[in-house]
């Protein structure tokens, strides 16, 4: 027997269709992370409960995230993947921790105080507790590493608080998790527009999705926006170009690469030209992933499968987790 492996546990919204900025930030993480480490990867399906989405949508939006996923090169064989809501302990470890949550400290999180402004008719207990369910998702499995974007740091800060005073008040059963990313390979990807990162809900059309047609990326690319190119030699590249050689960077050739990027620093780079490259070696990377999407979508006999494999994996992690948990509580009467 090896030494064991560090535990991961990471979180899929099932909301919005996964774009590129979600592949090259997450996703391709993942599939490194899944040869490494012991990884836990669910779909977030009660998270998403507190914005009220309609039944029918969750269920199709949980299928098509799994799909999305798999395709990508998530292998259920080798990562623990399950949906948030198979798993009650997860819940059950919630409750706990929300005896050890304060309200002070609950409000202050700005993204509670974001949605608050965004949507005060919607202000719900689930809102408020984010964090904690979060915690639970993570502490259930006694996660290590946790894969987040800068703006989930703050919940993860939480998480360790929590951790820290469970296992002060009853006992060291939790490690305090940290945030945890491949620095070297962090890599973002702005908006065609030219105006922040690619996102789900901003401009739709300047944002690459990995359900697009063949042409919607043509498209897409064709209107990202340029200039009249460089004028001195060797110039600096503008936040919008730049990102096109990001995009340029995952898609194609190194020669092509090369050509672009010289004939950018001597001052004859054609963008119309660079632009119908990258559509082209853009539209050879995305369209087998859609289409492995499209397929696995389809196959719910096969989903529903990975769905109570994942689950039993993830039960029986939490399960002995949760025995501890009530044990040092005190919660074991017979």
């Amino acid at each position: 027997m090896g030494t064991e492996k560090e535990i991961v546990v990471s979180g899929i919204r099932s909301t919005g269709i996964l774009h590129l900025g979600n592949y090259f930030g997450a996703i391709r993480n993942y599939i490194r992370m899944q040869e490494e480490f012991n990884c836990y990867f669910f779909v977030a399906d009660w998270h998403a409960l507190t914005t009220h989405p309609d039944p029918k949508e969750l269920r199709g939006n949980v299928y098509r995230v799994l799909a999305e996923n798999i395709a990508s090169g998530l292998d259920p064989e080798k990562v623990t993947l399950y949906v948030q809501s198979d798993i009650p302990e997860i819940a059950e470890l919630y409750l706990l921790l929300n005896m050890m949550a304060y309200k002070g400290e609950l409000e202050k999180v700005p993204t509670f105080k974001d949605k608050v402004r965004q949507n005060p008719d919607n202000v719900n207990a689930g809102l408020l507790t984010y964090p904690v369910l979060m915690t639970a998702d993570i502490l259930v499995h006694r996660g290590l590493k946790v894969p987040v974007g800068k703006d989930q740091e703050q919940h993860l800060e939480m998480s360790r608080n929590f951790a820290q005073r469970f296992n002060n008040r009853y006992g060291y059963l939790f490690p305090e998790p940290v945030p945890f990313n491949y620095g070297d390979d962090l890599i973002k990807i702005n908006s065609l527009d030219g105006v922040g990162k690619m996102s789900k809900s901003e401009n739709q059309n300047s944002t690459i999705f990995l359900n697009d047609s063949d042409d919607d990326i043509r498209y897409k690319i064709k209107r990202a926006k340029t200039d009249s190119g460089p004028q001195e030699p060797n110039s600096a590249k503008p936040d919008y170009i730049a990102n096109l050689f990001t995009m340029m960077g995952l898609v194609s050739t190194p020669d092509t690469i090369k050509h672009f990027e010289d004939t950018f620093n001597n001052c004859t780079i054609r963008y119309g030209d660079m632009k119908k490259q990258l559509a082209e070696d853009m539209v050879t990377f995305i369209a087998p992933i859609r289409e492995k999407a499209e397929a696995i979508q389809q196959d719910t006999a096969y989903l529903t499968r990975i769905m109570r494999y994942g689950a039993e994996k993830a039960r029986a992690s939490a399960a002995q987790t949760l025995q501890e948990a009530r044990k040092l509580m005190g919660i074991n009467f017979y």
